[in-house]
Formats: C-alpha cells, sequence, structure tokens
C-alpha cells in the first residue's frame, strides 16, 4: 500500500468523526443514595464537587451566627459550634441555594488570601467574593461537611 496525501486525509477525517462521536456521548454522573440526618436548626445546602467535577461532599449549614467578629475569632468560633467556616466554593453554594439564610451582609469564609493577612469573605445581598484584612469584622456562619464515599 502507497501512503498518499489523499489517504492520510480520509484518515483524518475518519478520526475526527470518531472523536466527535466521542464527545457526544453521555458519561454518567453517580450520586450514591444518602439519608443525610440534620439536627435541629441545620440546613442542607447541597452538594460540593471536587476540581475534577465529581461529587465530593455534602454541604450542611449550622444555626447561628457571629456578628462583628475578627477572622481568627470567627474560625474559633465555628469550631466552638461543631463546624468550620466555609470555603469560598462553599459560600457560593450557600448563596444559590441559602440565601435566605443570611444577612445581606459580608461573611468570612475559612479561605485566607494569597498575602497571609487577609482572609476571602462574601456578600450574602449580592454574591461577590473579596477580601479583607484578618483584624477587620464581618458576619460569620459555620457548616459541616459529609463526605461522599
Amino acid at each position: 500500500m502507497t501512503l498518499t496525501l489523499a489517504a492520510i486525509e480520509e484518515k483524518q477525517s475518519e478520526l475526527a468523526q470518531m472523536i466527535e462521536h466521542f464527545k457526544s456521548q453521555r458519561m454518567p454522573f453517580i450520586i450514591p443514595n444518602a439519608t443525610i440526618n440534620l439536627r435541629h436548626g441545620e440546613r442542607y445546602a447541597g452538594i460540593i464537587l471536587d476540581d475534577e467535577g465529581n461529587p465530593d461532599h455534602h454541604l450542611i449549614l449550622l444555626p447561628g451566627e457571629a456578628e462583628a467578629i475578627q477572622w481568627e475569632d470567627a474560625k474559633k468560633w465555628a469550631a466552638d459550634h461543631d463546624g468550620e467556616l466555609p470555603t469560598r466554593r462553599e459560600q457560593a453554594v450557600l448563596f444559590a441555594n441559602l440565601k435566605g439564610e443570611f444577612k445581606e451582609a459580608a461573611y468570612w469564609s475559612g479561605q485566607r488570601y494569597k498575602d497571609e493577612r487577609y482572609a476571602w469573605y462574601q456578600y450574602f445581598d449580592d454574591g461577590y467574593q473579596t477580601f479583607n484584612d484578618t483584624y477587620g469584622e464581618l458576619r460569620a456562619r459555620a457548616v459541616r461537611r459529609l463526605a461522599i464515599l
């Protein structure tokens, strides 16, 4: 068999069709059945995906909130309530699914900014996320996480 440009182009076309067919296939996205027992005052917020888009954990918003609290104190407050401050990704889900559970104010996340003097927070009036000096006083809510196995 003699290799020709026409033969190569034909194989390239065939390969392109195979790639398009593969891309059009539906891949299963499996979320295992779960029964989540909520404690009094807790609210189910949703499923958090990992960086690859796979289900990672269920997010539970705990009752209560702290007002006018610095970041380190907010982390301690959350731990004292058997939780943690939410990540930025979790705050976005909380804004999308449970916005009504928050005052229209700024709430600390549990994530520091690249400059360690600052930490991220989210406004729950418009969903905007930015960072602030950790000595600033914002509000805080705690969450707990249930791993999806």
